[in-house]
């Protein structure tokens, strides 16, 4: 049974957060914190928090904290905020603040 949370609405690029989401694919989750934790990317504090939470939820229906791997980590892509920055005689450039949906799914494995 897969144990799953999200963070709608994130921040971040999509293509930046799923750098980090792929790295921590597939690992057990004590793996996944650690790899989280000497990443220096800015996306792994977003998904450190998911995963934290998928955990927390996976130990509310009674599931051993030790045999859960991250079965899913995948990044959406969200809503972009449009924004405009002035220039030069009167001109104005975009500016693109993209959103994320970030989605973490852990399941119990045996050891």
């Amino acid at each position: 049974m897969a144990f799953q949370a999200s963070h709608r609405f994130a921040r971040i690029a999509p293509r930046k957060a799923r750098l980090v989401a792929d790295m921590i694919r597939g690992k057990r989750v004590d793996e996944a914190l650690v790899a989280l934790d000497f990443s220096k990317k800015r996306g792994s504090a977003f998904i450190a928090v998911v995963l934290k939470s998928a955990i927390a939820n996976a130990e509310e229906k009674n599931a051993d904290p030790t045999k859960l791997v991250v079965s899913e980590s995948r990044v959406d892509e969200g809503p972009t905020l449009d924004r405009f920055q002035p220039k030069d005689r009167g001109r104005a450039h975009p500016i693109r603040k993209r959103t994320s949906h970030i989605h973490i799914a852990v399941e119990e494995r045996g050891a």
